[in-house]
């Protein structure tokens, strides 16, 4: 079915933007709770077991809003639970990883020229990758280092940093961020579904069988969330990396990664200590910026060969790369496309080809078929604003080599 490929894009833009969407409420939750909870304030008339308070407007209308460290001493009638926004964004997120980077291994997971991967073992390797992930970290929080949580992070960072350095030696630079910010993604998430939830529901049922509730519960849900909060930004940058070339398209891809979380921890410690009212931490901007800047000069450091010999081609590429249009397509693509797509971009301003897609061999147009088809053939996005001036005929010319390949 040659328009299959239109069907399955249009289902990876709804995944995503419903990932999108539900990535919005749990991080807005997330902040928001995060600011309330550093400003609350001491008042004389507070209830017994009461943490503090805060006086809020919005909408045009006050809010009163109370904490209690462990619980109030009867339980409310309506209790609002903050979790789907969570399971939502980790499920749709896995939603999107499989239709983008395990249906499309061959062209967005995999890299032969670091490992002779088939496609099963890639996914495998993916899939694997994420669980292992929350088994040490959740190991490591119910260690005695829990009551060490500045040792506790620093063990964090090291475990990113090692997973960011592993993913580079088998998958390519866009797989290694969006799988780091995955395996991230999913400790968040996996410290709301295993931890936070359930320790929040021994609360209440205490509550409801007339039991004083134990501290300890609520102690542990803030040292995981105190993580979430600080691994959000980062999250956020690595999602939205595969779109930039310069973060991802290096061989140091995963210390740019490191660096990300640096800032994120940066960041989120100049708004935590102002929502606290604690002072103005401005240096954490000079840190910050000064991150970036690293991260800037190690996008456009030397990076390893191009001169590598090409991989053997799968069968589906073979079947395009075979196809009696491919010669014209061929010279459609080198003369349209590779001036951007290349190794060495020759169009100015263009220093890295985007999204990292060489178009200049056999081999690399054959495995960007699908992408082609839909770029520049069904639609008009490739070359942007037609600036290679791309004929129509040249379009149909691309749409009956995938139709023709596909067909076989």
């Amino acid at each position: 079915m040659a328009e299959f490929p239109i069907i399955w894009d249009w289902l990876g833009f709804a995944i995503r933007w419903l990932h999108v969407i539900t990535a919005i409420a749990w991080i807005g939750s997330s902040f928001y709770f995060i600011a309330l909870d550093l400003g609350l304030r001491k008042a004389p008339d507070l209830p017994k077991g009461a943490h503090g308070e805060e006086w809020q407007v919005h909408g045009g209308g006050f809010y009163h809003i109370r904490k209690y460290l462990v619980a109030p001493e009867q339980m409310p009638d309506h209790l609002t639970w903050f979790k789907w926004e969570s399971y939502a964004t980790w499920l749709s997120g896995a939603a999107l990883l499989m239709v983008v980077y395990w249906a499309g291994a061959e062209l967005y997971l995999i890299d032969a020229q670091k490992a002779d991967l088939t496609q099963w073992q890639g996914i495998g390797i993916s899939a694997a990758s994420l669980g292992l992930g929350w088994v040490i970290y959740d190991r490591l929080c119910k260690s005695p280092l829990a009551a060490r949580p500045t040792v506790l992070m620093v063990l964090l960072f090291a475990l990113l940093m090692a997973m960011a350095w592993g993913y580079t030696q088998v998958f390519t630079g866009r797989a290694m961020m969006l799988h780091l910010g995955a395996f991230t993604a999913t400790i968040m998430s996996a410290n709301v579904f295993f931890i936070i939830m359930p320790n929040q529901r021994i609360v209440v049922a205490d509550l409801q069988a007339g039991r004083a509730p134990d501290p300890k519960y609520g102690k542990i849900a803030k040292l995981r969330s105190t993580h979430n909060n600080y691994l959000t930004l980062p999250v956020v940058f690595l999602m939205l990396s595969n779109h930039y070339p310069l973060a991802f398209a290096t061989q140091y891809n995963w210390l740019i990664a490191g660096l990300v979380f640096l800032m994120g921890v940066s960041i989120r410690h100049y708004f935590n200590t102002r929502h606290a009212r604690a002072g103005n931490p401005t240096w954490t901007w000079a840190v910050t910026a000064i991150l970036f800047i690293l991260i800037m000069w190690l996008s456009t450091a030397a990076d390893r060969s191009d001169d590598v010999a090409e991989a053997t081609m799968t069968p589906s590429q073979l079947r395009f790369a075979q196809d009696a249009h491919f010669d014209a397509v061929q010279d459609i693509v080198l003369g349209r496309c590779s001036m951007c797509h290349a190794a060495q971009p020759v169009y100015d301003g263009i220093h890295r080809a985007p999204k990292a897609v060489h178009l200049e061999t056999t081999q690399q147009i054959a495995a960007a078929a699908r992408q082609i088809f839909i770029q520049s053939g069904v639609s008009h996005a490739m070359p942007p604003a037609n600036v290679a001036w791309m004929e129509e005929e040249e379009r149909a010319t691309i749409r009956r080599w995938y139709r023709s390949a596909a067909a076989d």
